[in-house]
């Protein structure tokens, strides 16, 4: 099978072509990545010299670029998680969200139903699938209860959810008018090895080992649902064999914690695995700043859907992952 990963040398995409070259061992796996700022080909050495796994380097606003690669490699499948993501990006300059997310879904999309519809298409027996990787931030903000269930109304509040909400309409019309075998995710807040050092996370880690202010928006009180990155895999395969086509489907790790919760729990490793010269605890530099512009209260995925269909869960060891987390950031940061 022939497998086209958008986004491959980012966080989530880079994990998933790991996981996909080493399970299925006559997959061929073609990587398309803009390679920005936040993505790194060093993702992905551990499978850069099988000769199962291409890359090439295109912006997916390029309509030409994009049907090219399309027409010559004949993917039987995509799974498409290029975008740009950055929430206060997204506020400094909308733009770019816009063109990436919303002008790049939609040349990958068509392509893809141009090829699929076509007599020159070597699918091999293979119904071709298109799995659609987008956010819960779709959904907007909760309050104290509750949580998103897949048919809840659309109300993004950042032009990054924004541009994720309208891809999503796009590809549910690629569904409903041509019956394109796609499938949506939403997926909530993910965290593990990969992760740019914009997201919450790594920065926490990251200005604490310089002994600089780790930042906190508001009051800390926003609560956030935190998916380790390979359940999230593991999910997508899952869906990508098993799921319903035309469906959308929650991705949760039922594991909320408020941000400053979260820095609390961080820190705290800090102090066991790497403590500061002045035996002082990382909590100290713990320092609240200004909230961001539209910043939602809270998100909370309800993933039933997707535990009856296919069977599928996250693992329930968030602290164990969280540390190995953590040391894997130790490592990459150098300190």
């Amino acid at each position: 099978m022939r497998i086209v990963v958008t986004g491959g040398a980012g966080f989530i995409g880079s994990n998933l072509i790991i996981k996909l070259i080493e399970r299925f061992p006559e997959m061929e796996v073609m990587n398309l990545d803009k390679l920005t700022y936040a993505s790194d080909l060093k993702y992905i050495e551990a499978v850069k010299e099988n000769n199962r796994y291409r890359f090439k380097k295109v912006d997916l606003v390029d309509r030409v670029a994009v049907k090219a690669i399309i027409k010559k490699f004949q993917p039987q499948g995509v799974f498409h998680l290029a975008a740009e993501s950055h929430v206060d990006n997204s506020i400094k300059g909308p733009e770019d969200f816009i063109q990436s997310n919303i002008v790049g879904s939609f040349n990958l999309l068509e392509e893809c139903r141009q090829l699929w519809g076509s007599e020159e298409f070597r699918g091999d027996g293979i119904i071709p699938r298109f799995i659609h990787v987008s956010t819960d931030e779709v959904y907007g903000s909760l309050g104290d209860d509750g949580a998103f269930v897949e048919n809840h109304p659309f109300r993004p509040n950042s032009p990054y959810s924004a541009s994720k909400a309208a891809s999503d309409l796009v590809v549910r019309s690629y569904s409903k008018t041509f019956g394109m075998n796609v499938i949506t995710t939403h997926c909530s807040n993910n965290y593990g090895p990969h992760q740019h050092d914009e997201k919450l996370i790594p920065t926490i880690i990251k200005s604490a080992l310089a002994g600089k202010p780790i930042p906190v928006y508001g009051n800390g009180l926003n609560v956030r649902d935190w998916l380790y990155v390979a359940d999230h895999c593991e999910a997508l395969i899952a869906l990508f064999e098993h799921g319903t086509a035309g469906e959308t489907y929650n991705i949760g790790g039922n594991n909320e914690w408020s941000n400053i919760e979260l820095v609390h729990e961080i820190c705290s490793l800090l102090d066991e695995l790497k403590p500061s010269d002045d035996q002082n605890s990382y909590k100290d530099l713990i320092t609240f700043v200004e909230d961001r512009k539209g910043h939602d209260f809270r998100y909370a995925i309800d993933a039933s859907k997707l535990k009856n269909a296919i069977g599928w869960e996250a693992s329930d060891d968030f602290k164990t992952m969280l540390k190995e987390t953590v040391n894997y950031y130790l490592n990459r940061f150098c300190f």
